[in-house]
């Protein structure tokens, strides 16, 4: 990094607390200054001297000390670094952020800040795992914060699963990557990508969906982050951990992401890889639907989704610059994909060959077509990373012409 850049860590309380001091220590090693905020639960596992000791920096805690104030006052100091990391976030500190809570340094400082924010939790799993928690979270992803971790793994506390600090190596290079793409080509443009498929209930045990492992439309957005853009992930059910750096809405059904998407408008781009279900159920029961003796079959009327590429291309006021859409065609792929560029009213569209014997559903790799109003690229076989890298890449090329 050509000019120094500067963290502030805000330290919580938990056993985990020691692993800042290695944090620290990494980004020191890495060219970036840290200056810390140590809660006082914080205090009880690590000291303000072995903290100042690897920052060189004084150790805020206190919010009511006037020499705080006159010298770096809350306001000032949310504003003095580059990127606020908090580490460990623990339940507590996670709970007043999402709730707007400001009653001590730590959480004043980050109701203060119009600086980004990434988290690294860590607490208990059962308390990782309790709905209010989980609600927390989804509510600071929903207001941009970028999270880390957690791990899974034994406990201090002598159980095993979800809630373990994610390592400071880990850490570390989630900073150094936030700094990295901050410099890239798509540097202050948001972008946001669909992926995955949709769910769309029978009852509440059973759906019908579009086959797609979300795989292609993650690689996208993972990109796309790595060249700067602030990217929001809407996500079908998928078995895929959230690419670094990518703020994740999930969502199951077509209503629930067209939803989702338009309160990420507006963005400057928008890729659509999501498989997203033409019908839903109509008459969705309430209860499981019980098999009639006799063979006799449900009756299921099928009612149509929404559209949400056309939604969002054809949108008034907050239609993005560039809109890419997608076509999983199983015969005459180009042409079918033409006919959608001309009746979604989208930019580009990507196609592709999704017949079983491709391998493309499910697989590692993707033979692509991108077709836009002046021809068609047909580009090779290549894994989904690569579609992702070439395509982010073109997508960085348009908005630097």
């Amino acid at each position: 990094m050509s000019q120094q850049k500067s963290v502030l860590l805000i330290i919580g309380g938990g056993i985990a607390a020691y692993k800042s001091l290695e944090l620290i220590r990494l980004l020191s090693k890495g060219g970036v200054k840290t200056r810390a905020i140590l809660t006082e639960a914080g205090s009880q596992f690590v000291t303000p001297l072995s903290v100042s000791a690897l920052t060189g920096e004084k150790v805020f805690g206190d919010l009511f000390s006037l020499t705080d104030e006159a010298e770096m006052g809350h306001i000032e100091l949310s504003r003095s670094a580059d990127l606020v990391v908090v580490a460990p976030a623990t339940a507590d500190l996670m709970a007043k952020m999402a709730n707007g809570h400001a009653n001590d340094l730590a959480s004043t400082t980050l109701m203060a800040t119009d600086t980004e924010v990434l988290i690294a939790p860590a607490m208990n799993v059962r308390m990782w795992d309790h709905p209010a928690t989980q609600r927390n979270l989804a509510t600071l992803k929903q207001d941009g914060v970028r999270v880390v971790g957690p791990d899974e793994g034994d406990m201090a506390c002598g159980e095993f699963g979800p809630g373990r600090l994610s390592e400071p190596a880990v850490i570390a290079d989630q900073i150094f990557s936030y700094f990295t793409q901050k410099a890239g080509p798509l540097a202050g443009k948001s972008f946001l990508v669909t992926a995955g498929p949709t769910h769309e209930p029978i009852d509440p045990v059973r759906y019908i969906a579009n086959r797609s492992s979300g795989k292609q439309g993650y690689a996208i957005a993972a990109e796309l982050s790595k060249l700067g853009a602030d990217v929001t992930l809407i996500s079908g059910p998928t078995r895929l951990d959230a690419p670094a750096g990518v703020t994740r809405v999930e969502v199951e059904s077509a209503t629930d992401m067209l939803l989702a998407t338009e309160r990420a408008l507006p963005v400057d781009g928008a890729v659509f890889a999501a498989a997203v279900a033409d019908w839903r159920v109509a008459n969705q029961a309430d209860q499981k639907i019980k098999k009639q003796s006799g063979g006799d079959l449900p009756d299921l009327a099928l009612a149509e989704n929404p559209d949400i590429l056309a939604t969002i291309s054809n949108h008034a006021e907050k239609r993005p610059s560039l809109v890419v859409g997608f076509a999983a065609e199983t015969q005459t792929v180009i042409e079918n994909a033409q006919k959608k560029l001309a009746k979604k009213a989208c930019d580009w569209i990507v196609a592709n060959d999704v017949s079983p014997e491709t391998g493309t559903f499910g697989g590692d790799q993707n033979r692509v077509h991108l077709i836009s109003k002046t021809g068609v690229e047909d580009w090779p076989l290549q894994s989904k990373a690569d579609v992702a890298k070439n395509l982010a890449q073109r997508i960085a090329d348009h908005f630097g012409e």
